[in-house]
C-alpha cells in the first residue's frame, strides 16, 4: 500500500505497491548493524588474498564479519594505473571497440544537443568573464574555443544535461542495476580536449577511451553499494578516476606520474544525488572530465599526492563507500566491460529506471490503442532503489521530468512518444500532462523487490475507463545489451540530436562516417572540427 508520508508522493492508495517513508528506506536500503560496521570499519578487516597485488589484508566486503585490525592494501592504485598506460590497442577485442564507437557517436550527438541548452549560455558568459577563450580546444556545437579543461568541462555538461547518455550496468547481486556510472562522459570530452593538439591517431584515442571508461566502470562496481545509496553519484566520484586516466595517456605518461594524477583526482571526486533534476547533475559529469585534464595539468608540473588514493584507510573507496570488492579491481579488461556485463545506451532521454516501465507502457500502447480519455489510472511497481533514485514526483520542469516515472508514463499515454522534443518546461508544464500525472501512482511492488537489484522490473497495470485491466511487466529496455541498438539505431538517435540542435545534415553524415571508422583516422582533429560552427 502506498503510504502517505512517503517523500512527497502522491497521496491515493494504490493496492499491490507500497512507498516507505524516509526512514524505512534508508533502513531497508541500510542496515543499522552495517552502520555500526561502517562506524568501526578502520578498526576491523577481512584477509584479503590478493597476490601480487595485495599485500596484508584490508576489508573488501562491507557485510563481513570483523576480523584482525588491517594494514594498508599495496597496489591497487599501481595496477589501475599499469593497466591504463600498459594496455595497447592490439589488446582491446574488435568486438569491444566496435561497442565503444557506438558510445563515442552517442555522446557527440549528445553533447550538440546540449550546445542548446540554458547550461551552455551559463557556461559561454562564466567564460566569456575570465577573458581566456581565444584559444584552445573545441567546445562541440559552437565556433568556440577554451583552454582544454574547461572545454572538457563544458562538453561533458553539454553531453550529460539532457540525461541521455549512456549507462553502466551491475553485475553483482548486491548493486542496483543501471544505478552505477554514465560511463563516457567523463571520459571523452577529457580525450577530445588533449587529442586536438596532438595529432591523435584513432587507434590512440580509442584506446585511452577505453582505458578511461573501463577503469571508471571497475571502480564504480567494485566500491560499497552504500556509496550510491547514501547519497554520492557516481559518475561524478567514480568519473574523476576515468577522466585522469584518460588524459595520462593521452599526455604520454608513465606509471609514477599516472599515480600521482589519480591522487590529485580523487580528492576533487564529488557529486550528491540530492542535486539530480538541476543543473548540478550535468555539473558533476562537466566537473568529472574537467579534473581529469587538470589533474594531469597539475602533475605535469610536480604536483604531488599519495600514491595509495583507492586502497588506503583514508583513501577512496574507504572514505566514500567504507569498503570496496578487491576481486573487481583485479578483473580490468578481463572482461572489458562494453563486453560484459555491457553498456546501456538510453532510447528515452531520462533516468535509466524508468525505461523498462516505459518501454512495456508504449507496447501497451500500441496493443490495445490506447488514448488519454480511456485512462483512470496508471500502477507502476519497481523495486525501492528506483524510489530511491526518480525522486520527483510533481515535476515543475524538464529537469526534474527526467527522474519522474510519472511524467515518464505521463507522456507517453498523452503522445505516444517520449523523446527530446517532450522533454521541456513547457510541456512538462501543460495542463493535460500534469492532469495525467496525478493519474499515475509509482511505488514498491513486492514482485519486483524480489526479483533482485541485477534487473529493472517494472511492473505495469492500466486501469480503463470501461472496466478493464490491461498491463505487463519488463526487466530491461531497448538500448540494453539484453536488447541493444544496431549501429543505425544510434546513428537515427544522433541525427534526431542534430535536428533539435539545427546541425547541418553534411557535418552529421561525415561524423557518424568518422566515429565508425576511427580505427583508420590518421588525426582526430578532423573529427573535432566537424563538430564545431
Amino acid at each position: 500500500m502506498l503510504s502517505n508520508a512517503s517523500l512527497n508522493m502522491n497521496n491515493s492508495v494504490t493496492k499491490g505497491l507500497s512507498k516507505p517513508n524516509q526512514k524505512t528506506q534508508h533502513e531497508a536500503a541500510t542496515p543499522r548493524k552495517d552502520k555500526l560496521k561502517r562506524r568501526d570499519f578502520l578498526k576491523t578487516s577481512l584477509v584479503a588474498g590478493a597476490a601480487g597485488l595485495v599485500e596484508g589484508s584490508y576489508p573488501v566486503n562491507l557485510h563481513a564479519a570483523p576480523a584482525a585490525a588491517p594494514e594498508v592494501a599495496k597496489g591497487v592504485t599501481r595496477s589501475v594505473a599499469e593497466f591504463a598506460i600498459n594496455t595497447r590497442f592490439e589488446d582491446i577485442p574488435g568486438n569491444v571497440n566496435d561497442f565503444a564507437k557506438k558510445s563515442i557517436l552517442d555522446g557527440i550527438g549528445l553533447a550538440l544537443f546540449g550546445s542548446t541548452q540554458d547550461t551552455a549560455e551559463i557556461i559561454s558568459r562564466y567564460m566569456a568573464g575570465m577573458d581566456c577563450v581565444k584559444a584552445g580546444s573545441t567546445v562541440i556545437g559552437s565556433s568556440t574555443r577554451f583552454p582544454q579543461r574547461f572545454a572538457a568541462f563544458a562538453n561533458g555538461v553539454a553531453i550529460h544535461v539532457g540525461d541521455y547518455d549512456d549507462t553502466q550496468l551491475a553485475t553483482a547481486k548486491d548493486r542496483v542495476y543501471g544505478l552505477l556510472t554514465h560511463p563516457t562522459v567523463p571520459v571523452l570530452p577529457a580525450v577530445l580536449a588533449l587529442a586536438e593538439k596532438k595529432n591523435t591517431s584513432g587507434k590512440d584515442f580509442l584506446a585511452a577511451y577505453q582505458v578511461g571508461v573501463e577503469v571508471e566502470c571497475k571502480i564504480a562496481e567494485a566500491i560499497a553499494p552504500r556509496h550510491y545509496q547514501d547519497g554520492f553519484h557516481s559518475t561524478g566520484t567514480c568519473g574523476v578516476f576515468g577522466g585522469v586516466v584518460a588524459a595520462s595517456r593521452m599526455r604520454g605518461f608513465d606509471v609514477k606520474q599516472t599515480i600521482r594524477a589519480m591522487g590529485i583526482a580523487g580528492s576533487q571526486a564529488s557529486g550528491l544525488r540530492e542535486n539530480f533534476g538541476s543543473m548540478m547533475k550535468p555539473f558533476h559529469a562537466g566537473h568529472a572530465a574537467e579534473v581529469g585534464v587538470f589533474s594531469t595539468e597539475l602533475a605535469a608540473l610536480g604536483w604531488t599526492a599519495t600514491e595509495t588514493i583507492l586502497e588506503a584507510p583514508r583513501g577512496f573507496f574507504h572514505a566514500y563507500g567504507g569498503s570496496f570488492d578487491l576481486p573487481t579491481m583485479q578483473r580490468m579488461g578481463n572482461p572489458w566491460t562494453f563486453a560484459d556485463p555491457g553498456v546501456s545506451i538510453k532510447p528515452y532521454p531520462c533516468g535509466s529506471l524508468t525505461h523498462p516501465a516505459m518501454d512495456e507502457v508504449a507496447k501497451l500502447i500500441r496493443q490495445y490503442d490506447l488514448h488519454p480519455a480511456d485512462i483512470e489510472m496508471v500502477e507502476v511497481g519497481t523495486n525501492k532503489q528506483n524510489l530511491n533514485a526518480l525522486i520527483h514526483h510533481h515535476p515543475q520542469d524538464a529537469l526534474q521530468a527526467k527522474f519522474s516515472m510519472e511524467f515518464c508514463v505521463a507522456i507517453l499515454l498523452l503522445e505516444r512518444k517520449a523523446g527530446l522534443r517532450e522533454f521541456t518546461d513547457e510541456v512538462v508544464n501543460r495542463p493535460d500532462v500534469q492532469a495525467m500525472i496525478s493519474k499515475v501512482k509509482f511505488g514498491v511492488d513486492p514482485v519486483a523487490e524480489s526479483s533482485g537489484y541485477d534487473k529493472m522490473t517494472s511492473i505495469i497495470k492500466i486501469k480503463l475507463k470501461d472496466g478493464r485491466t490491461v498491463g505487463g511487466s519488463a526487466d530491461f529496455a531497448k538500448g540494453s545489451p539484453a536488447n541493444p541498438m544496431s549501429n543505425q539505431e544510434v546513428a537515427d538517435k544522433f541525427f534526431d540530436c542534430c535536428s533539435v540542435a539545427h546541425w547541418p545534415l553534411p557535418k552529421a553524415k561525415a561524423i557518424v562516417q568518422s566515429v565508425y571508422s576511427l580505427e583508420r583516422m590518421a588525426d582526430v582533429s578532423s573529427l573535432t572540427a566537424l563538430c564545431r560552427k
